[in-house]
């Protein structure tokens, strides 16, 4: 098995445009229809952690070798020897967007962080091509 590498950085020109756009939107709110400072303020709250995450250059993606998977996003790193994974299994969930799990011999399920993870078909055949079983699951609610 070759050794498999993903990696994903959060200032990326795209997010750097819908950023100039969401808030060129709200200076403009303010400047074409005099709206209050609070509430332009509330709706630009949401957009404060991809502003934080463009402006420190954070990074998540995983590695994937022989013996371990490993993962990172932002600070925080986790690794699972091979060894100790059952199966894992990808979930579609109703907006399309696919959770990945790893379900270890003993019962217990590590949920992988959206972020971290490459896209899913390509994701799926580097675990068949591990030897690891995999398992699909569209539109569960768990």
């Amino acid at each position: 098995m070759t050794p498999f590498t993903y990696t994903r950085h959060n200032r990326t020109p795209r997010t750097v445009v819908i950023l100039i756009l969401v808030y060129a939107a709200l200076i403009s709110l303010v400047i074409l229809f005099d709206a209050v400072w609070w509430l332009i303020g509330l709706l630009a709250l949401p957009t404060l952690p991809a502003l934080w995450d463009v402006v420190r250059d954070t990074s998540a993606g995983l590695s994937l070798d022989q013996n371990k998977l490993n993962w990172f996003t932002g600070n925080r790193t986790a690794e699972v020897k091979l060894s100790e994974i059952d199966y894992v299994r990808f979930d579609t969930r109703w907006d399309f967007s696919v959770r990945v799990s790893l379900i270890t011999i003993s019962g217990k399920r590590i949920r992988l962080p959206d972020e971290s993870i490459p896209p899913h078909a390509e994701f799926e055949s580097i675990f068949e091509q591990a030897g690891i079983r995999v398992e699909r699951h569209h539109f569960s609610v768990f």
